[in-house]
């Protein structure tokens, strides 16, 4: 007979104690999904489970440049933000289920659109990357550049 353990996150992501924040103040959510997210094996390990719960040797035999200590910093990681759940299902021989929390299953739509792009702009043979018009310069109407938050405070880190 197997006991049914949840173990409860160590720490969480708390958007007011996030240092992404806009110069006014405000928290920047983008910049604070991607202090979650933001990781290749993150997103990565997120889209994987979106298949289904997995046991920790199944993630790690998913992906042969994953190694077990980057695995294990990054689920620990994710179980503390609440996206991921680890699951103790038993002991004798222990057994271990980790699986996405209702905000990781919110992660969803977006972990598809963006292996959708990826497919579409880069794994696809592209021509040559389009030039802006001629006298348009970074910054001008036709390519403004766009500033999610003033993050000036980390450069010196």
């Amino acid at each position: 007979m197997s006991a049914v353990i949840v173990r409860k996150p160590v720490e969480s992501v708390h958007p007011e104690a996030s240092p992404w924040r806009a110069s006014d103040g405000t928290l920047c959510p983008v910049l604070a999904a991607v202090g979650v997210i933001g990781t290749e094996w993150r997103l990565a390990i997120i889209h994987k489970l979106l298949a289904g719960p997995q046991r920790f040797s199944e993630l790690l035999r998913w992906n042969s440049k994953l190694n077990a200590k980057t695995l294990s910093a990054t689920l620990k990681f994710l179980e503390g933000s609440g996206v991921v759940q680890r699951t103790v299902v038993s002991t004798r021989p222990f057994n271990v289920v980790y699986s996405l929390t209702e905000m990781g299953l919110a992660l969803g739509p977006s972990a598809r659109e963006l292996r959708l792009w990826g497919e579409r702009w880069l794994l696809q043979p592209r021509s040559i990357a389009p030039q802006p018009p001629l006298g348009t310069r970074p910054g001008s109407l036709a390519n403004p550049v766009v500033r999610l938050a003033d993050t000036a405070d980390r450069r010196g880190r």
